[in-house]
C-alpha cells in the first residue's frame, strides 16, 4: 500500500509541477502562482484534516512542525527561482533535488531503517533519474553570480526541511494533514502580501487616451493556474505523508523525487516537445529503480 502512495504522490506532485509550466509558457505572474498554489493547497488540507478529526491546533508541536515545514515549502521555492536567475536550471534543479539524500541517511542513521541490496541499487536508479531528467547538454553551464552557490546550498536545506520533515513528524506520531495546513495557510499568507505589494510592478500599463490602466492578465494567469495546481500539490504531499507512515522513508523519499519526470512527460504530450537522451534515459531508470524496490 505504501508503494502506491509513494507513487501517486510523485505523479500527482509532477501535474503540480506541469501546470505550473503552464502557468510560466502563458506567462502567469510567479507570485500569484504560488498564491493560488497555497490557497487551494491550504483549503484542501483544512478539509481533509476535518473529515480525519486531526484539525486540533492545541499542540506547539503541530504548530512548530507546520512552521518549519512551512518554511521548508514556502521559502524553498523562492530560493529555487533566485537560484534559477544566477545559474543554469540543468544544474540547479538536479542539486537542489539531493537533498532527498539527507533524507535517506536520516532514516537509515536516526530510525534504523534496514535497506537491502535490492533496495539500494533501486534507491540509486531512482536518484540517478531525478538528476538526470533536469540536465540539459545544450544549455551553457556558467554561473552568473557567485551567490548561486549559495542559494543552491540554501535551497536543499530548505527542501529538505519540507521533505525530512514530514518523515520526522511520522515517526512521532503526529497527524501530517493538519501540519502541512499550517504550513500551507502560513505560506498562502506571505505569498499574498508579497502578491499584494508587487502587484502593480507585473502589471502592464495600458493607455487609452488620457487614462491609463494596467493589464491584469498576467496576475490572473499566474493565479488561476495556481489554484489549480495547488490541488495536485495537496493530494501529493498528503500521499507522500501517508507512504511515510506506512513504508521506510529510505525508498519512499527517492520515489517521490522522480515527480519531475511527469513535467516531461506531459511537455512531450501537450507542447510537442522532443525527449531528450538524457530524459529518456531518466525514465528508464525510474522503472527500473521502481522495480528494484519492490523486489
Amino acid at each position: 500500500m505504501w508503494f502506491i502512495a509513494a507513487v501517486g504522490s510523485a505523479v500527482l506532485f509532477g501535474l503540480t509541477g506541469f501546470f505550473m509550466k503552464v502557468s510560466q509558457m502563458r506567462q502567469g505572474s510567479t507570485l500569484h502562482l504560488l498564491l493560488g498554489l497555497y490557497l487551494t493547497g491550504t483549503l484542501g488540507f483544512a478539509v481533509n484534516s476535518l473529515w480525519e478529526g486531526s484539525l486540533f491546533l492545541d499542540d506547539w508541536r503541530v504548530w512548530l512542525a507546520g512552521i518549519i515545514i512551512g518554511v521548508g515549502s514556502g521559502w524553498g521555492n523562492v530560493v529555487f527561482m533566485k537560484a534559477l536567475e544566477n545559474g543554469p536550471a540543468s544544474l540547479t534543479a538536479p542539486l537542489m533535488n539531493l537533498n532527498i539524500l539527507l533524507v535517506i541517511l536520516m532514516s537509515v542513521t536516526i530510525y534504523g531503517e534496514h535497506i537491502h541490496s535490492t533496495e539500494a541499487g533501486g534507491i540509486v536508479l531512482l536518484i540517478a533519474s531525478a538528476v538526470l531528467v533536469s540536465i540539459k547538454l545544450k544549455e551553457p553551464l556558467t554561473i552568473k553570480e557567485k551567490k548561486w552557490f549559495a542559494l543552491v546550498a540554501l535551497g536543499g536545506l530548505l527542501f529538505f526541511f519540507r521533505n525530512g520533515g514530514l518523515k520526522v513528524t511520522a515517526e512521532l506520531a503526529l497527524a501530517n494533514t493538519p501540519i502541512l495546513f499550517i504550513s500551507y495557510l502560513l505560506s498562502a499568507i506571505w505569498f499574498a502580501i508579497a502578491a499584494v505589494s508587487h502587484s502593480k510592478k507585473q502589471q502592464k500599463p495600458v493607455h487609452k487616451g488620457l487614462i491609463t490602466t494596467y493589464d491584469a492578465l498576467p496576475s490572473r494567469t499566474g493565479l488561476l493556474w495556481g489554484l489549480l495546481s495547488g490541488c495536485f500539490s495537496y493530494g501529493g504531499l498528503q500521499l507522500y505523508s501517508v507512504a511515510l507512515q506506512m513504508g521506510p522513508g529510505s525508498i519512499v523519499a527517492p520515489i517521490f523525487s522522480t515527480y519531475g519526470l511527469v513535467v516531461v512527460v506531459g511537455s512531450v504530450l501537450v507542447y510537442k516537445e522532443k525527449l531528450t537522451i538524457l530524459q529518456g534515459l531518466a525514465l528508464a531508470l525510474l522503472f527500473a529503480g521502481l522495480i528494484f524496490v519492490k523486489l
